[in-house]
């Protein structure tokens, strides 16, 4: 039997009260969620709001169904929901997330594309992975191509968002890397470790929401911005997401 015709899951975290859209997009954040729902479907219905992540499905602009739903902080709530959602049906997703900058170029509320990430968590080294996963080339290109100005490259993914230690290990290893990493955050390497076990195509946008000083002091983004920049990286998920609506 091939993995399109496996019968769905009975999924333990998620419990759709929706019909899930093949294509989904994932914020960590659960208001980020129902404010991309409001901005980008038409009637969104709620999908989930088991466990505080919230998910809604409507009609997109292209006027063909999506799904948009939360996945926690972290690789394993990330790992977890969208291994639950390939299991109910979703064929190819996109995370739309934070990023703190590991680059002096980038500013507050642009955009970076991960190509791939550097595996610097414990849940992508659970699931096999060591050293880098790469996002799927296709969803990317069209990402990268739907988001103009955005910067593209490889981010590194961790465990610890507060991280006090003058530079700290993930970091530090991060701009060691050949090529660097832009960004760091904590869920694509989860993620395309788990896309890529299914062979479900995932994609990864981030917003600048922290840039940091020479000596690591945090510098974080306005509320009013940082939804700014995630109505354009919302935008630019959809337009990405146009090619798999088949």
């Amino acid at each position: 039997m091939s993995h399109a015709e496996r019968p769905p899951e009975r999924a333990i975290h998620l419990r759709p009260t929706a019909e899930l859209a093949r294509r989904v997009l994932l914020p960590g954040d659960p208001g980020r969620a129902l404010h991309l729902a409001q901005t980008l479907l038409a009637e969104p219905r709620m999908f989930n709001h088991h466990r505080g992540l919230w998910g809604y499905t409507g009609a997109a602009r292209d006027g063909e169904p999506l799904t948009i739903q939360a996945t926690g902080m972290g690789g394993p709530s990330a790992a977890i929901v969208l291994h639950e959602l390939i299991g109910l049906g979703a064929r190819s997703a996109i995370r739309v997330g934070t990023c703190g900058a590991l680059t002096a170029s980038l500013q507050l509320g642009e955009l970076v594309i991960a190509r791939e990430a550097i595996c610097l968590d414990g849940t992508s080294r659970a699931l096999g992975c060591s050293g880098r996963v790469a996002a799927d080339q296709a969803l990317t290109e069209s990402l990268i191509a739907n988001a103009p100005g955005a910067r593209a490259g490889a981010v590194a993914s961790v465990d610890l968002f507060y991280d006090d230690r003058q530079a700290a290990p993930g970091a530090r290893e991060a701009a060691r890397a050949d090529p660097p990493a832009l960004a760091i955050e904590m869920e694509a390497a989860a993620l395309f470790a788990v896309g890529a076990r299914a062979g479900v195509a995932v994609a990864c946008a981030l917003a600048v929401s922290d840039i940091f000083d020479a000596h690591g002091a945090r510098t974080r983004i306005a509320e009013r911005a940082l939804l700014a920049a995630a109505e354009r990286m919302g935008a630019a998920a959809l337009a990405a997401l146009q090619r798999d609506v088949t």
